[in-house]
């Protein structure tokens, strides 16, 4: 016997109503505003046709301070899944048309089933963040929805990939669930992040703060640290989510999408030569150097805007996924500070649990001196950078530019922290400092009774280099690989990704490590 038609007519009136979520003229409004609604947002992540959602007539049940007069239809939140780029994708987004988007229990039930489907399937999560922060009227039901979602995220983090896209407000406890994703991407309007508002600074503490002081894209992207992208408005960060999602696997079983090309690029490239300035003092940019090395030159830079004195990002060598680590002598020389030291173990680590190799390229003089380093904690925030790379089991490539001085040799992926394969150019220098320093420690007293003291200092620093600082005295004590022609390094590091793609190291079995966090 067919189905009744009105049946067919109810389900089509119920699902009618939920797309329209808080209302034609809700809709409307972002739309003037140029904002995305929750449900458009998703259908540019997805590929066409293809989006699943689940928990669609779903509402609240909260019967106290008159919600049960309120229709908060699928409950302040979308979610469900879909193809990306013919991969499957787990997302959510907030509809803030609906009750401002604000979680209640149904509304945490719905994004904590998502994320245990996505658990069992293996799937990347997105989420997007647009939410007045907690159903107040829910009470403890909201706390505990925000509960059930940072152990979810907990959960997942280490088995698939975690993007948060913040696209409206992100207050307080809201806040913690896209801190514990992998990736953290924010649109430039429209969009703010704190956990307590200027009005709750200046009662607690009496200072007069602007929320675009703190709380903006601008502000998280460049001083705190919270995020690491900033996208011009909602389509651009759908775009960068889905472009960061083609170097990641799905989950931490799978290999990265690597598309290794049938011929490796083994020709010699002289503008490796040419980008190294022959004053060893003087700056050059390393994202010259990472533009020649890449395919295409596309380098998909991580956290640009935050410790510019090192860069970390993703892009493929002759089609193979890698993730690089480089110092920046453009900004303080390309030394090691804590926050140089936070971002680059926090990349290290995100490579490791996806299995990317990495590629360090080194010219890094030193950990940046300093009372406040010293008393901010350099010495915990660059134990993280030895223990991220120590830690970490795979391919590893170190490439010394130039200077490789001291403790920041080490944290940059020396042999001894387990890289795989060390070349170092003939301009390098390894040493326990820079030669300048060392001379001056070693030879003050000669050099102050010499009769030409600049000269003897300058005979002594030449030497110094030729016999302590020399890659090849690395070399001759097996410390690195080879010493290389610059203008062979995309073809030699493309060989060595290649023969390392099958690589497998395992260590002892524990629980996990201690990082000093």
């Amino acid at each position: 016997m067919p189905i009744d038609p009105e049946i067919l007519k109810d389900l089509q009136k119920r699902r009618d109503a939920a797309m329209l979520g808080g209302g034609k003229d809700k809709l409307d409004a972002r739309k003037e505003k140029g904002v995305l609604s929750a449900r458009e947002r998703l259908n540019l992540l997805f590929d066409a046709d293809t989006f699943q959602e689940f928990g669609m007539h779903a509402r609240h049940s909260c019967k106290s301070f008159g919600m049960d007069k309120k229709d908060l239809p699928g409950d302040g939140v979308v979610t469900g899944i879909g193809y990306v780029n013919g991969r499957p994708v787990a997302a959510f987004a907030h509809d803030f048309t609906v009750g401002g988007g604000a979680l209640g229990r149904i509304h945490a039930r719905k994004v904590c089933n998502l994320m245990d489907y996505a658990m069992k399937a293996g799937m990347p999560v997105v989420g997007v963040n647009d939410s007045g922060g907690a159903r107040i009227q829910e009470g403890v039901d909201s706390l505990s929805g925000y509960g059930q979602i940072f152990f979810r995220n907990v959960q997942l983090s280490g088995l698939v990939p975690q993007i948060a896209i913040i696209a409206g407000p992100c207050a307080g406890g809201a806040a913690y669930s896209p801190a514990l994703t992998d990736f953290l991407i924010m649109t430039r309007e429209n969009a703010n992040m704190f956990i307590c508002g200027p009005q709750v600074i200046k009662a607690a503490t009496g200072e007069n703060a602007k929320l675009e002081q703190f709380a903006t894209a601008q502000a998280h992207a460049s001083v705190s640290g919270n995020i690491h992208m900033i996208a011009d408005n909602d389509a651009h960060a759908i775009e960068l989510a889905k472009e960061l999602m083609s170097f990641l696997p799905s989950n931490n079983l799978d290999d990265p999408p690597h598309k290794p090309t049938p011929d490796l690029s083994l020709d010699a490239i002289e503008r490796f030569n040419e980008i190294i300035p022959a004053d060893p003092k003087s700056p050059f940019d390393v994202l010259d150097v990472i533009d020649v090395l890449v395919d295409d030159a596309h380098f998909f830079e991580i956290m640009p805007d935050f410790a510019r004195n090192i860069v970390t990002g993703f892009a493929r060598i002759d089609g193979v996924v890698v993730g690089i680590v480089a110092n920046q002598p453009k900004v303080k020389a390309g030394c090691l500070d804590i926050d140089a030291s936070d971002k680059s173990a926090r990349f290290v680590r995100v490579c490791n649990i996806y299995q990317v190799p990495i590629v360090s390229l080194v010219d890094v003089p030193g950990f940046f001196p300093g009372l406040a380093q010293e008393r901010g904690g350099i010495i915990r925030h660059g134990a993280k950078m030895l223990f991220a790379y120590a830690s970490a089991t795979v391919p590893k490539i170190t490439l010394i530019m130039r200077k490789a001085y001291g403790g920041a040799y080490l944290a940059m992926c020396s042999s001894d922290l387990g890289a795989d394969l060390v070349y170092a150019w003939p301009t390098g220098e390894i040493a326990v400092m820079g030669a300048d320093g060392a001379v001056d420690i070693i030879f003050g007293r000669e050099l102050k009774q010499s009769d030409d003291p600049a000269k003897a200092k300058a005979d002594l620093v030449a030497n110094y280099r030729d016999e302590f600082a020399s890659p090849y005295q690395a070399a001759g004590n097996a410390l690195i690989t080879d010493v290389i022609d610059p203008a062979n390094t995309r073809g030699i590091i493309s060989l060595g990704l290649r023969s390392l793609l099958s690589k497998r190291e395992t260590r002892p079995p524990k629980k996990h490590g201690n990082i000093p966090l």
